[in-house]
């Protein structure tokens, strides 16, 4: 409904440019008699925005032996992944094509390495995914994870920090609905008056306090923990009873994400090579008097929604649970959500070779590109120790039906 509203006020905005309405009164007694008005100015055309340069990658048809590590991967262990790719691809518009793949993978032996390649191997085909206006064929992979944090429904001395849901005063402007070449595009506001203007950024929403339209979900102890829930995009919150609240990425300000790692690396708080998860915590703990102002130097602000209790993993772009380093986040302008991918790449600060079938189940505001993953490692400690750290080349190839290219 806030898309809606948003949309039609955006219009009638850009159509009300010069009109004004008269006021209303008492009628006059008798007819006034004045002179012919002048002729009414031309308003000036409403300028149109300009669309952004078109994005563009190219597929280029390869063989499974061209697929470094093909042959060795635990295929089986795709699967269930693949299974959720299917069911999040059931209900999507013009996907007729996957879900005749999928049909056909009802009466595959999934817990058979030889099986889950051969179905693969026979209705897929695999093409490698580089830029269009480059020969470049390596991309960056990057590690998220799904953290946990401390914190309470109420607030407290040792939890002060908002888990925020979406505000009521955030509009969603779609701006295809005004501009069919920008199908795709939004901007997000809020109404000030009569007009829509930016979202507050970061800083401004954290002075709110109260006045924030927003549901508080939760309130956590530590923020920059709060910063790296907002990051991944997903986290699980341990209650003071024990129990386990779940959060998922619901909206966003609109405000452009800034690292805070490059921050630091520019101002020579942290070396290049320091500037990871760990290394942004560890600054954070030694500097605590400077963090909010660290923090709020990103503009960008993410709200949360509450989930269901579950044990399965946090639940990705494609609506459907994301499977311990078997699920990707990918730029969706190059590679179609829900689509297997295979990735080649390292593990995190080493050579050794991570070369995986996974799915194309997630995106991500900081992933963008034509060769561009974020790998998930999965829930906890563990696995954010390693999505902390990774930060390597890579190479993508997309496996497509047979005979079947994406616009």
């Amino acid at each position: 409904m806030r898309k809606l509203q948003a949309a039609l006020f955006a219009a009638a905005l850009l159509l009300a440019g010069c009109s004004t309405l008269p006021e209303l009164g008492q009628p006059a007694e008798k007819p006034a008699s004045c002179p012919a008005c002048a002729a009414c100015p031309v308003c000036p055309a409403v300028e149109k925005p300009v669309a952004p340069p078109a994005f563009s990658r190219v597929f280029t048809p390869a063989t499974w032996s061209d697929l470094p590590g093909w042959q060795d991967d635990a295929h089986a262990a795709a699967w269930p992944a693949f299974q959720q790719s299917c069911r999040g691809l059931r209900n999507r518009s013009g996907a007729e094509v996957w879900r005749q793949i999928c049909a056909l993978a009802e009466t595959v032996d999934g817990k058979s390495d030889a099986a889950v390649r051969s179905f693969f191997e026979t209705h897929l085909q695999p093409h490698a995914v580089s830029p269009a206006d480059t020969s470049a064929v390596d991309g960056m992979v990057t590690g998220y994870y799904e953290p946990l944090l401390l914190g309470s429904r109420k607030p407290g001395k040792n939890f002060a920090h908002p888990v925020h849901g979406v505000p009521d005063n955030l509009l969603t402007v779609e701006l295809g609905d005004l501009f069919p070449e920008l199908k795709g595009k939004r901007v997000r506001g809020r109404v000030e008056g009569n007009k829509v203007v930016p979202y507050w950024p970061r800083g401004e929403i954290l002075t709110q306090g109260d006045k924030l339209p927003a549901k508080t979900l939760a309130w956590v102890d530590d923020a920059i923990e709060l910063f790296f829930l907002q990051i991944q995009g997903s986290g699980r919150i341990r209650l003071p009873d024990g129990s386990m609240m779940r959060v998922n990425y619901a909206d966003q300000n609109g405000h452009p994400y800034r690292s805070i790692g490059r921050l630091l690396v520019e101002r020579g708080d942290l070396k290049l090579e320091e500037a990871s998860m760990q290394g942004i915590q560890a600054w954070a703990r030694a500097n605590p008097e400077r963090l909010d102002e660290l923090l709020n130097s990103n503009p960008s602000y993410v709200f949360f929604r509450e989930m269901p209790a579950s044990n399965d993993g946090p639940i990705g772009a494609l609506g459907v649970p994301l499977t311990a380093e078997r699920s990707i986040a990918i730029d969706p302008r190059s590679i179609p959500l829900g689509a297997p991918v295979f990735l080649a790449t390292t593990r995190p600060n080493s050579a050794q070779p991570l070369n995986r079938l996974v799915m194309a189940q997630d995106t991500g505001g900081a992933i963008r590109g034509a060769v561009r993953a974020d790998f998930f490692w999965g829930f906890g400690k563990e696995a954010g120790a390693l999505a902390g750290r990774m930060k390597q080349n890579g190479r993508i190839w997309v496996l497509l039906p047979q005979g079947y290219v994406p616009d």
